[in-house]
């Protein structure tokens, strides 16, 4: 809970620092890194949530790991070590990322399909999400082959589901419940 109130809080903060200072698309590009960083290396997150590291020795390892950020950003990470808030970088990272889409109007749609989708079913998935009035998707795509065909669709909290897998389930499901045998 503490968590979620320092991410929206620092996210926000750096949201309307970056639209006042003209560098939101910059500073969400450097959260965008964080995110993938954090999220691919999980020792980074243990080292930064490690109370026995002083914060100067997390402060250049940041530094060094996140060189290519724009100056907002590597000041950003200057306060939040000298906040001792440094532990709750992913978070924040992922929280300005949502606020982020939420005031540009982007919406996150996940397919799951059986195969990797060709250009062209790519183009009819982000048809089908646009029908139902998002202006702007960002599409994200995996493959698990335990769905042997079709798709699910994933968009906030709604699913569609057209696979395989699914169908077969149901199947499944309908003839154990045979209504043709008598009950006795």
């Amino acid at each position: 809970m503490l968590e979620t109130k320092v991410a929206k809080r620092y996210a926000k903060s750096l949201l309307d620092l970056a639209r006042e200072q003209g560098a939101l698309d910059t500073v969400y590009a450097d959260m965008q890194q964080v995110v993938s960083v954090c999220d691919a290396n999980r020792d980074l997150v243990m080292l930064l949530g490690n109370p026995i590291i002083a914060t100067d020795k997390k402060l250049t390892i940041l530094k060094t790991v996140f060189a290519s950020v724009s100056r907002m950003s590597s000041a950003f990470f200057e306060i939040l070590t000298r906040k001792g808030r440094e532990s709750h970088l992913a978070g924040i990272a992922k929280e300005f990322v949502a606020q982020y889409k939420k005031s540009k109007g982007i919406e996150s749609a996940t397919v799951i399909s059986a195969v990797a989708l060709d250009d062209n079913l790519r183009k009819q998935v982000q048809e089908l999400v646009r029908a139902g009035g998002k202006s702007e998707v960002e599409l994200v795509e995996k493959v698990d082959p335990k769905l042997i065909g079709g798709f699910v669709l994933r968009m906030g909290d709604k699913q569609y589901d057209a696979s395989v897998s699914s169908e077969l389930r149901k199947l499944t499901r309908d003839f154990s419940a045979n209504p043709y045998i008598p009950k006795n």
